[in-house]
């Protein structure tokens, strides 16, 4: 007799078939951080399919949580608890985004469900109920990607990259042409990794498949066998055949668009083969690079598989789907304005496999696309691509990971270029695409510094001094004849930081020592008072502690007071502002002043006759590892907007600088691999792992005394946060092979402390991008 045909009535049943459920619970406590097994009722046994969302009871109360697995049995050895209920019988939760978010998880000592909260939006019953469209045509094979046999005959023999011990990075893949090398096996697509403990009673958190090889990051080298300069073949000059049945048209694409790079449709080809081909690409002053990654993404798109592409915010996002739009059907775009029933049924859609591409910021990283091919991220260097929530992931390791799971083409595209993506380089695990100097010279604009030429001295002596000297009201005043000017300013505001008239002391608060700034505008025929940005009293009777003076002079001059004084040395031009207020997306291609912050740039139609980076100083002087690196793709991303040929970029920096010898021969490459050099010598990421423990004095070294690190463990501090006594900061670093230890050490600990309650909060981060 059967257990349901047995039971009492009203009794709840097992199911017969798999009547175990392995589900991850949503509670974010690092003990807790595995998957518990539940018991199917009978009466849920045709909807709790696996990577549904379920109710159980956990610890008396009911919480949600993923269905990950059914099994026949458990080896918890005491009566299970049934689930409650299913939320939802929609698989919302894919086997691939499972392990992708355990693998995660144990790279930054997280928790799954933390990063299974930043992988799938909340849910929406009626956008889910909604019935599913039809999945969008496959495009066009596009004309201009080359055919296999030509990229081979050009020069094109396989790329096989070395990688980094200890599984920091995936093993090497093939770039294009024939294979000649094993590739490295990705993970099986499955919703627990084979390790991973099957039961609450085990005790221990699953954990994902290691892949990686055993090579060293020092030692690696890239292959000998390369893409040569004659992998440089261009479209076929006869007309495209008629698209085959069941695929769009395909508008015209220029032929030269990826042939000004010597490895650029070398790479085309193997999207199309569907090879896993690693790259960073080095995009070209002026490129109209979300056209660029649109013909990539239907290379791509036109083989049935999926494509991801993650921008830094909303503006390029919009950029990137225009251009794809033109190329792909069934084009998708995330962002967290759309609202929650609309970002969840354009994200069911990518679920269901209606739509193949899918386009948007950081979250975007973890969308279910079906059979990814390509996996892309634009900019990577932008602090925007780091999830502000734990376990604090980047975009750009995300992708990483995920490229090598799945055995996905990724490729890392920007104007500038990260220490991170230059070690990828160097390792050999991706391979570079870069134009020639040749190339560069015909688009590049020409880029001058203060300080460059002792002639600017002679002709203005206070050019040294000034914060706008002559040879940059010069250049603006020539690309004001036809086309617009872009200057950017560091900060934001009018005046956000004063100083004393007499003694240059900062001016501060008299209630609560804060930093005194000064709005702007009028208020009754009278400028405003400076006021705190602390606790925004004013301040109309400012008197200088230190030397008794009333005289107040700006210390630091914001895109509001810039915008200011430019509308009067230049009147009848039209001054713009573009920043946090208001950020402009495009300006038109007529002459007019913008003014914009960092990241804030509209981009112009027909591009800028003239850039002009002001206020370098306050870029550069910041006391940050990561400062030279960022001031230089600040500075790229302003300038690659500037028109090709004739554009002029004038930069308010001393020319012995680093970053400034970059940006004036535009060579990103080489300031990357400087810095990545610097930073292996003196022991600082991506050289090392590095994590961050910040919290209350107590805590900290509480959690310090219990690490067992590796053996090349070291431990940095504590000191106190930002001047802050009742906070500190500990570094903890370790060589890179032993990076995946380091992050196991740090969840233990975690662990320990949420089991044994402790009140005082330890945030840890590794790799995080402010290390100070």
């Amino acid at each position: 007799m059967s257990a349901k045909a047995g039971a009492r009535k009203g009794e709840r049943v097992p199911a017969a078939s798999l009547p175990v459920a392995r589900i991850v619970v949503d509670v974010p406590l690092a003990h807790l951080d595995r998957p518990f097994d539940y018991s199917v009722p009978s009466e849920l046994d045709a909807v709790a399919v696996v990577g549904c969302r379920v109710r159980v009871r956990f610890a008396g109360q009911l919480v949600d949580g993923y269905l990950l697995e059914r099994v026949a049995s458990s080896d918890y050895g005491k009566k299970l608890a049934f689930i409650e209920k299913v939320v939802s019988p929609e698989p919302v939760l894919s086997p691939e985004i499972a392990a992708l978010a355990r693998t995660i998880a144990d790279r930054y000592a997280g928790g799954m469900i933390d990063v299974l909260r930043l992988a799938i939006p909340p849910r929406h019953a009626r956008a889910e109920a909604a019935a599913p469209g039809e999945p969008a045509p496959l495009p066009r094979v596009p004309a201009w990607v080359p055919s296999h046999s030509r990229a081979v005959s050009g020069g094109g023999a396989a790329l096989v990259g070395g990688v980094e011990s200890g599984g920091d990075q995936p093993g090497g893949v093939e770039f294009a042409g024939a294979k000649t090398g094993e590739v490295a096996e990705a993970p099986s697509a499955s919703l627990i990794a084979p390790s991973a403990a099957p039961a609450a009673s085990s005790g221990g958190p699953a954990t994902s498949p290691d892949a990686h090889s055993a090579a060293s990051p020092a030692d690696a080298q890239p292959p000998a066998s390369t893409l040569g300069p004659s992998d440089t073949s261009t479209a076929p000059s006869a007309a495209p055949d008629p698209p085959p049945p069941g695929r769009s048209q395909l508008p015209a694409v220029p032929a030269d668009a990826w042939s000004r790079y010597p490895r650029g449709l070398s790479y085309l080809e193997a999207l199309r083969s569907g090879r896993p081909a690693h790259a960073v690409w080095q995009a070209l002053p002026s490129e109209d690079w979300p056209a660029r990654l649109a013909e990539a993404a239907a290379a791509v798109a036109s083989t049935g598989r999926g494509v991801v592409i993650v921008v830094p915010d909303h503006r390029d996002s919009a950029r990137v789907a225009e251009a794809c739009g033109a190329l792909i059907e069934g084009v998708v775009t995330l962002s967290a304005d759309l609202g929650p029933s609309e970002r969840y049924k354009r994200w069911l859609a990518v679920r269901r496999g209606i739509a193949r591409v899918v386009i948007g910021t950081r979250a975007t990283a973890f969308a279910p696309v079906v059979d990814p091919g390509l996996l892309v991220v634009w900019d990577d260097g932008d602090d925007l691509h780091v999830e502000p929530r734990s376990p604090y992931p980047n975009v750009r390791d995300v992708l990483v990971q995920r490229a090598h799971m799945n055995g996905a083409a990724l490729l890392i595209g920007g104007f500038a270029r990260t220490a991170e993506a230059q070690l990828l380089v160097e390792t050999g695990w991706a391979h570079e695409i870069v134009a020639s100097r040749d190339t560069l010279r015909a688009v590049a604009p020409r880029v001058v510094s203060v300080g460059d030429n002792e002639w600017q001295d002679v002709k203005d002596s206070a050019a040294r001094t000034a914060r706008l000297p002559s040879i940059a009201f010069d250049a603006a005043r020539f690309a004001l004849s036809d086309s617009p000017v872009l200057i950017q300013v560091p900060r934001r505001g009018y005046v956000p930081a004063l100083a004393c008239g007499q003694c240059r002391g900062p001016a501060r608060c008299r209630r609560c020592a804060g930093p005194l700034a000064l709005p702007g505008g009028m208020e009754d025929g009278l400028p405003k008072p400076a006021y705190c940005r602390w606790c925004a009293a004013t301040e109309a009777g400012f008197r200088c502690p230190t030397c008794g003076s009333r005289r107040l002079r700006g210390q630091i001059i914001g895109a509001r007071r810039t915008a200011e004084e430019l509308g009067r040395a230049f009147p009848g031009f039209a001054v713009r502002t573009s920043g946090a207020d208001e950020v402009l997306t495009k300006v038109p291609g007529k002459p007019a002043l913008v003014v914009a912050t960092p990241g804030a740039e509209p981009v112009a139609e027909g591009g800028y006759g003239a850039v002009l980076l002001l206020d370098g100083w306050a870029l550069l002087g910041r006391a940050d590892l990561r400062a030279s690196e960022e001031t230089l793709r600040r500075w790229m991303t302003a300038a690659g907007l500037v028109r090709p040929g004739n554009g002029r970029v004038v930069v308010i920096a001393d020319s012995s600088l680093t970053p400034v010898q970059a940006l004036v021969r535009w060579d990103p490459v080489w300031h990357a691999a400087t810095e990545l050099a610097a930073r292996t010598e003196l022991g600082f990421p991506p050289a090392v792992r590095m994590a961050t423990v910040d919290g209350s004095p107590d805590a900290v070294n509480a959690l310090l005394d219990e690490l067992r690190l590796p053996s090349s463990g070291e431990i940095l501090g504590p000191v106190p946060l930002n001047d802050d006594e009742t906070k500190e900061r500990a570094l903890v670093r370790v060589a890179r092979s032993e990076g995946r230890q380091l992050a196991a050490v740090l969840a233990e600990a975690q662990a320990v402390r949420t089991a044994r309650k402790e009140q005082d909060l330890v945030r840890i981060k590794l790799d995080p991008l402010e290390v100070l």
